[in-house]
């Protein structure tokens, strides 16, 4: 496969195909996206990859139900599927263990991969990560948004324009009409319209899928020793700063930093900050 940004390949993990591209060489750092509509590995970090790239054999892959990934997710536990699928990617590309970076929901599936196969993982980069004391309170006004997108008359430019401008980032004017436009196109593959990726549990069952979901009430999580970062955008409208202070109290090796004036997009929206910050994070002395 040719290396750089915008060339990539499929490979079979499972019973699902796992689409990711990947650039530069040295240590594997694999950058996992958020849930929102229209998410792709490579609209999710465009900002960093080639900063990262520079140091590190940077993979990002397209998680299942999103890009040109397989679209469907176990809904029973769906971050445990997540992370089942990420860990089987790095078995097939025959990585031993790899630093994980994780927005929102991809920060939901690196700490759970940490969790549920600790030796595949190096350091851990968590961005606003789902799943952090997600069952105490009612939902956010902007993970309301979220997970309405699909729901109700469907997929629309003016939903999705509403999620990014005013719930996904501090500053909406910031964020230019091409990337919202290529979002929305993106949210209207079939295959999603027909079965969304991230949606409200349901059935008898939902209240432990729920449970699942929120790793505050998962005893496994003070057992997660690898040294990790926590950035958090201060006015983060869709996952509560507030989870910061949750994953430090619980993992012994956690480091926090809270990013002012920034929502829930902080590798986009202070990329030159996150990307500084990764650096000398990953490089850092053990």
């Amino acid at each position: 496969m040719d290396k750089g940004v915008g060339t990539g390949r499929t490979v079979r993990v499972g019973d699902r195909d796992i689409f990711f591209t990947e650039a530069g060489t040295g240590p594997a750092v694999v950058l996992l996206h958020g849930g929102g509509a229209g998410a792709s590995g490579l609209s999710n970090y465009s900002r960093n990859i080639d900063n990262l790239a520079k140091r590190f054999r940077v993979i990002v892959p397209d998680m299942p139900g999103y890009g040109r990934s397989s679209k469907w997710v176990d809904r029973a536990d769906p971050f445990g599927d997540l992370a089942q699928a990420i860990g089987g990617l790095l078995d097939e590309l025959g990585i031993a263990a790899a630093h994980l970076i994780g927005n929102s929901y991809g920060g939901a599936a690196a700490l759970r991969l940490a969790m549920d196969r600790p030796e595949k993982v190096n350091r851990l980069i968590l961005m606003g990560p789902g799943g952090v004391g997600t069952t105490r309170s009612l939902p956010t006004a902007g993970l309301q948004e979220l997970l309405n997108y699909y729901a109700g008359g469907g997929p629309s430019r003016e939903k999705i324009t509403r999620f990014v401008r005013e719930y996904l980032v501090y500053d909406g004017g910031a964020v230019p009409d091409e990337l919202i436009e290529t979002r929305y196109k993106a949210s209207l593959d079939p295959e999603v319209v027909a079965n969304p990726p991230l949606r409200r549990p349901s059935g008898p069952l939902a209240l432990r899928t729920l449970w699942r979901m929120d790793f505050t009430r998962d005893s496994r999580l003070g057992q997660v020793t690898h040294q990790t970062l926590v950035v958090w955008g201060a006015e983060d409208k869709v996952n509560r700063p507030a989870g910061a202070a949750m994953l430090a109290a619980a993992m012994p090796n956690c480091d926090v930093y809270l990013a002012a004036k920034t929502g829930h997009w902080v590798q986009w929206e202070r990329a030159e900050l996150f990307n500084e910050l990764a650096v000398a994070f990953l490089e850092a002395a053990p």
